[in-house]
């Protein structure tokens, strides 16, 4: 068999098809583009009979390609493949798809025709597109809940009728891995026998598997199918699509790479998989940003946690070796920086390596206090640390009695409507240089009072005096400890400066506005701390007095 997979990318057609997904001219030039640049063969840039929009989008699409086939899609008749062929007739290489049901179900209750008319009209419609377009795919709809014997004939007609590919989807994902091998190596078998065995091994003739995710089995589907013979396989970029979505075909793409020792030893064959795999994560991003739909955080491959380790057993093991926990390198598919997430259950091994990891020496026993504030505060107040708090931690150990900043007193005034603006006053002890008052306005009490802050240690918050050292809100986070209107709220805050030294700081009070103000100026004094003493204080080993 033909040892190259074709990746047939559908994100532009099927996963636009995703209620609620509407994605403009210049936004699917750019993920096509990225398409292209990730290595997929085929893109199937629309429908371009279902409005003019789509016509449109299709026709932009197939011009810019540079490389890969544009496929556009349409039903088994004359006035459908004219207005694709139209569509797509300038691309570098194009494809007319052109699609009739042939279960039972579909030809009853949607075509209302019999077996005879469907296998004529596929028959006519495949010899037409192959007159305007040399390359034709033909899909059975519903395949997977057609006859068999019925779908085998009318999948050798189309061939007899000039398709060059032929796909078998599974439309309303209802196939399980097993049958769906067995469905291919049974089409395969008729193929064979009607004297096409050449046009499989050479490539000339494709059989290619598209699968819906109703059950959750459209990637094990997908593989089974490959297994079977299949060798272009159709999906979406983060599974979007129809309903519960397409095969994910980052997930595909990664399962061949990964597992193809067991791919090559089942076929008898080596397997090419073209794809440029550190552009997958890159591109499920674009996607997601685009279309609106976010990825599920533990979703294979392109999740936000699909590489994240919180467990300290299992940060140990990626610490000593990654392939303890992970079987791909994230960097293989996108992904940049550490994966280890500190949270209630880690350990030792992980905080040490996160504190080494910026520059930090220090003994066992500095490690041990650390830790223990670090529990104290994953239990107390967050769910996750971010490496600034912990090296916050570390500060507080050695520096805290050199923190200049304190809150003395603050005053908000919150504002309901109309063109007054809230308003802060506070009053902070600067150990340094006495009492400072400062007043800001805000678009509302908290942005008030951070303004307010920043006016009175001489700083511009997030570049609003362009005269003024400027501190810029990386991130901002308010929770209660306890239910009820009596809870203590709790902030936690990362700023950055502007040569880029971040820091982070922790708040708590029953008023949210002073928890917030508490959170700025702790991490304002570990700012100016670093500032004066990071070099002194990485140059050497950290320890404390046993």
């Amino acid at each position: 068999m033909n040892p190259r997979i074709v990746f047939f990318d559908t994100t532009l057609r099927d996963g636009e098809q995703s209620p609620g997904v509407s994605l403009d001219l210049k936004q699917k030039i750019e993920i096509a583009k990225a398409l292209e640049e990730l290595g997929i063969d085929v893109i199937e840039a629309g429908f371009p009979i279902t409005s003019p929009g789509d016509f449109e989008g299709v026709k932009n699409v197939a011009k810019e390609m540079k490389r890969c086939t544009v496929a556009a899609l349409a039903r088994a008749n004359q006035k459908d493949i004219e207005v694709a062929w139209e569509a797509i007739k300038h691309a570098v290489s194009p494809r007319i798809h052109t699609f009739i049901a042939t279960s039972d179900i579909h030809l009853k209750y949607k075509l209302k025709k019999d077996r005879s008319q469907v296998l004529e009209i596929a028959r006519e419609a495949v010899k037409y597109a192959c007159s305007l377009c040399p390359n034709v795919e033909f899909s059975a709809e519903d395949a997977t809940r057609s006859d068999w014997e019925y779908l085998a004939q009318v999948v050798i007609e189309v061939v007899k009728a000039g398709a060059t590919t032929i796909n078998i989807p599974d439309t309303v994902g209802y196939t399980v891995p097993q049958e769906y091998y067995n469905l291919f190596k049974f089409l395969v078998e008729k193929l064979i026998a009607a004297g096409y065995e050449e046009d499989l091994k050479s490539g000339r003739l494709r059989l290619s598997v598209h699968c819906h995710n109703d059950l959750g089995l459209a990637v094990s589907n997908s593989l089974s199918a490959i297994l079977a013979g299949a060798t272009q396989i159709e999906g979406t970029i983060n599974g979007i699509g129809e309903r519960a979505g397409n095969a994910a075909l980052e997930e595909v793409i990664m399962a061949l790479k990964i597992r193809k020792d067991f791919f090559e030893r089942s076929l008898g064959y080596p397997l090419e998989v073209n794809i440029a795999t550190k552009k997958i994560v890159p591109t499920s991003q674009l996607v997601s940003k685009y279309t609106g739909m976010l990825v599920q955080p533990n979703k294979a491959i392109v999740g936000a946690n699909a590489f994240a380790h919180e467990s300290g057993i299992h940060q140990h093991g990626v610490i000593c070796e990654r392939t303890t926990y992970e079987i791909i390198k994230p960097e293989e598919v996108g992904w940049t920086g550490s994966a280890i997430v500190l949270g209630k259950h880690s350990g030792r091994h992980a905080l040490s390596f996160k504190l080494k990891s910026r520059g930090w020496q220090f003994d066992d026993t500095v490690l041990t206090k650390v830790f223990e504030k670090f529990r104290e505060e994953i239990k107390d107040v967050l769910r996750k640390i971010e490496e600034e708090h912990l090296e916050g931690i570390l500060l507080d150990l050695f520096c805290e009695k050199e923190y200049r900043y304190e809150l003395v007193s603050s005053q908000v005034i919150s504002v309901l409507s109309g063109s007054l603006k809230p308003v802060a006053q506070v009053e902070i002890r600067d150990n340094l240089s006495g009492n400072k008052v400062a007043v800001g306005l805000g678009i509302g009490p908290i942005d008030a009072a951070y303004k307010a802050v920043a006016q009175a240690l001489g700083y511009s918050f997030n570049g609003e005096e362009k005269d003024k050292k400027n501190l810029k809100l990386v991130d901002f986070n308010i929770s209660a400890l306890t239910g009820g209107t009596s809870s203590e709220g709790v902030c936690s805050v990362i700023i950055e400066d502007e040569p880029g030294l971040k820091t982070a700081g922790l708040g708590k009070d029953g008023d949210i506005v002073i928890a917030s103000i508490k959170a700025f100026l702790k991490a304002l004094n570990r700012l100016e701390v670093l500032k004066i003493k990071e070099k002194e204080l990485k140059s050497q080993v950290l320890t404390l007095a046993k």
